[in-house]
């Protein structure tokens, strides 16, 4: 004779050690499973999982948390004023009371280093979030209704991504006139974020291409949706994932650009600390007194290393193939 399990269809299959869980299932009961089996996770608890297990991504988080920090205690953390010069003592070799030294003009290099963190931390978030502002709506209304307008959005994405990065990012600076102060700031995140707007606006029309095509959004059109609900509510979601991760990256990239443009004397100006005008201005002194350009470069490479490494680690825990 069956057991009572068997006589109503319904099987029992024991786990090591003899210990079974009842599922609880819509109409179905006294059914056992194994007590290993657990829900599957979430696509974001998926990804949390494979971050945590990347310890490159976690010393890029660690890095970038740490400038973080350094750019919003600026004014604590920093012994001197990175602007007040001393001209008893320039020239000053690294030691406990100047740990990075002084330039030609006797300021503090630490100070002047950790205030430059702001300027880069600044424009890189910056210059991203504005591109990201207008190159993710462009991407999105190209892929999502095609025609002429695709055709006439990128066809003008087109004409900024014929100009190298850099040439581009050199142009602008001397149409906008580079300045001092706050408004100078200003002036290189806009010429660097037009320079990236492109980036993100073919990223976004590639992922709405194939978007588009997917039941979902027939179904929503079926229903009478407006488009801008459904762009909103329906593709944008869908898209985060490689946006999260270009921008990451992109922060990276706009830090060396505006590096870069304040060493060519069109970026920062002083007596703005920066990182880029900083190795511009100590170049000169490199043989005599390497210090003043080390210090500078290599706060550049530590903060790309670490937004790289990061959105390294963003890419890998985001990708679905990664399960």
């Amino acid at each position: 004779m069956a057991d009572s399990g068997e006589s109503f269809g319904m099987r029992t299959r024991p786990i090591s050690g003899g210990s079974t869980r009842e599922a609880e299932l819509p109409g179905v009961t006294g059914v056992a499973w194994p007590a290993s089996v657990e829900r599957s996770e979430s696509p974001l608890a998926q990804g949390l999982r494979r971050f945590r297990r990347s310890a490159t991504a976690l010393v890029g988080v660690a890095i970038v948390v740490a400038l973080i920090l350094v750019a919003l205690f600026a004014d604590v953390l920093a012994p001197r004023s990175p602007i007040a010069s001393d001209q008893t003592r320039t020239f000053q070799r690294p030691s406990w009371d100047y740990p990075l030294g002084t330039d030609q003009l006797g300021r503090d290099m630490l100070s002047r280093v950790i205030h430059g963190s702001r300027i880069s931390l600044a424009v890189g978030v910056s210059s991203v979030l504005l591109a990201l502002f207008v190159g993710v709506p462009c991407g999105m209304i190209a892929g999502f209704y095609g025609g002429r307008v695709d055709t006439l959005v990128m066809r003008a994405m087109d004409v900024i991504l014929a100009f190298p990065i850099y040439l581009l990012a050199i142009i602008l600076m001397v149409m906008f006139t580079p300045t001092a102060g706050l408004i100078g700031t200003m002036k290189v995140t806009a010429a660097i974020a037009i320079v990236r707007i492109p980036i993100y606006a073919r990223l976004v029309r590639g992922s709405v291409l194939s978007i588009k095509e997917k039941e979902y959004i027939e179904a929503c059109h079926a229903l009478g949706v407006r488009d801008p609900w459904i762009l909103l509510r329906h593709v944008l979601p869908n898209c985060l994932a490689p946006i999260i991760v270009t921008t990451t990256l992109g922060i990276a990239t706009s830090i060396i650009v505006e590096a870069t443009l304040s060493f060519l004397g069109l970026g920062t100006q002083p007596p703005t600390p920066s990182w880029g005008w900083d190795l511009k201005a100590n170049v000169a002194f490199i043989q005599a007194n390497a210090w003043l350009s080390l210090f500078p470069g290599l706060a550049i490479f530590v903060t790309v290393l670490g937004f790289n490494l990061f959105g390294d680690g963003l890419r890998d825990a985001l990708d679905p193939r990664l399960k």
